[in-house]
């Protein structure tokens, strides 16, 4: 599994810490190792349709993967469709969990992988990589003649999310692959033992919560070391509530884009989840995985969570537990349908600049938005991608049946943000406030200027390039 930048949600430990425990180092060194290395290379066979990149088998390809929740099997599935193409081709793959520690020397020194999922807790910063010209320009590999049919370019074949992701610094530098759902995440047999389903309205769910906590379970733990999974659920309540333009605003770093009343209200929501009990006691001082097995071990009926967590529990979870996605209630007066949520394309896939096979490098993510190479990720991790149709004809577990549910039900009122990962000052220190929201340690009002206080700051910082939203 990864988190926020991995899914805009998503990492799980912080790039603020590690800009406060080395990554200046990082910043610093990848800036200046960018002036006067020469670009990477690869390549110099005949361009054609089938190898639009001109690459060469003889020419060797280094894989690195985040093996997190999706594992890294997927990833040894694709190199192995890349092999079909170029037979003889030697490919180096590492499945690692510390991303920048063993990837920020190689940066430095000028000699970084040809592919690389950089997602996970220390992923490298991704704004940082951009900003510096670390990393290859996608514009071609969008532009390619897609593999499953030479008559469409890749873009045509992608769902729109994943074109608006790819941006950074004002041009597509990563591959956002896993179409992520964010919702609250409860098991199906439970709530059919107990004649429960999930509320609509919030009135309803406050009943319902009232209801669960009198069968001896805690209606709701989240990842409370971790406030970006909790934050996503009052997101998700101020967007449904106020809109598509509430987190555009707060995308775009607009002035008092946190001050909406939108937002006070999905936090005040969460205050009262907290003031009636219905939060699992303890759950603050959780991290990811002792919540979520709480929740396996049906202590907890709800969690909110990206889908990811199917496969991320698995080892856990009982063989008689179905993990099923859900919507967020409405708050009353919603301008969005209850059936709809918070998607997102994650999952930072890049090719280094100065990657030495830079052709084989965008080939290898060429091969990845094939449908046969999409329905191998979804069948191995339960998760879709952003390949149109690439889950057709496969059969999907509870968790990735209730995620396609959500996208197709939300369709175009499905919502994604960037804040955290457009602008990375503004990633784990928005994860602590929500924290301290989720524990009643802020009111709803104090919660709102704290948020617009940290996007007034980024703002004005002279490094911060504003981005707008579609």
């Amino acid at each position: 599994m990864n988190d926020v930048s991995r899914r805009t949600f998503l990492q799980r430990a912080a790039v603020g810490t590690l800009l406060a425990t080395g990554g200046s180092t990082l910043l610093s060194a990848c800036a200046s190792g960018s002036d006067d290395s020469p670009s990477g290379g690869g390549g110099g066979a005949e361009k054609t349709a089938t190898n639009p990149f001109g690459v060469k088998a003889s020419d060797p390809l280094d894989v690195v993967i985040f093996k997190g929740g999706y594992g890294d099997d997927y990833a040894k599935a694709h190199e192995e469709l890349y092999k079909k193409k170029y037979a003889g081709v030697a490919i180096k793959h590492t499945g690692i969990t510390d991303i920048t520690p063993q990837l920020q020397p190689r940066f430095n020194g000028g000699n970084p992988p040809d592919v690389i999922d950089n997602s996970g807790a220390q992923l490298l910063p991704m704004s940082t990589l951009a900003t510096t010209g670390q990393l290859s320009d996608l514009t071609e590999l969008f532009d390619a003649p897609s593999i499953d049919d030479p008559n469409k370019k890749v873009r045509d074949t992608l769902e729109p999310i994943a074109l608006e992701a790819a941006q950074l610094d004002g041009k597509p530098q990563v591959l956002e692959y896993v179409l992520t759902v964010y919702a609250l995440w409860y098991d199906k047999k439970l709530f059919t033992d107990h004649g429960w389903e999930p509320a609509k309205t919030w009135s309803d769910f406050i009943t319902l919560c009232g209801e669960i906590k009198k069968a001896g379970i805690a209606p709701l733990t989240h990842q409370g070391k971790f406030g970006n999974y909790i934050g996503a659920i009052v997101l998700d309540l101020a967007v449904k509530h106020g809109g598509h333009d509430v987190i555009k605003a707060i995308d775009e770093l607009q002035p008092d884009a946190w001050k909406h009343p939108s937002i006070k209200l999905g936090a005040e929501a969460l205050l009262e989840l907290k003031g009636k009990g219905f939060i699992m006691p303890g759950t603050e001082g959780l991290d990811h995985i002792q919540s979520q097995t709480a929740w396996n071990q049906r202590k907890a009926a709800f969690i909110p969570s990206g889908s990811w967590l199917e496969n991320e529990q698995k080892l856990v979870a009982p063989k008689d537990f179905q993990t099923t996605a859900t919507f967020t209630p409405l708050l009353d007066g919603a301008k969005l349908p209850v059936d709809c949520t918070h998607i997102a394309a994650g999952e930072n896939f890049i090719v280094p600049a100065k990657a030495k096979n830079k052709a084989g490098g965008l080939e290898y993510l060429r091969v990845m938005l094939s449908k046969e190479a999409a329905g191998k990720f979804t069948g191995l991790t339960g998760s879709p991608t952003v390949v149109k149709g690439s889950t057709e004809g496969i059969t999907l577990t509870p968790g990735a049946a209730s995620s396609a549910a959500l996208i197709t039900s939300g369709g175009a009122n499905n919502w994604t943000t960037y804040f955290a990962s457009w602008y990375s000052t503004m990633d784990q220190p928005s994860r602590s406030i929500y924290a301290e929201l989720a524990a009643a340690r802020i009111t709803a009002d104090e919660f709102c200027n704290r948020m617009q206080k940290l996007a007034d700051d980024t703002a004005k910082d002279p490094k911060t390039k504003k981005q707008t939203r579609s």
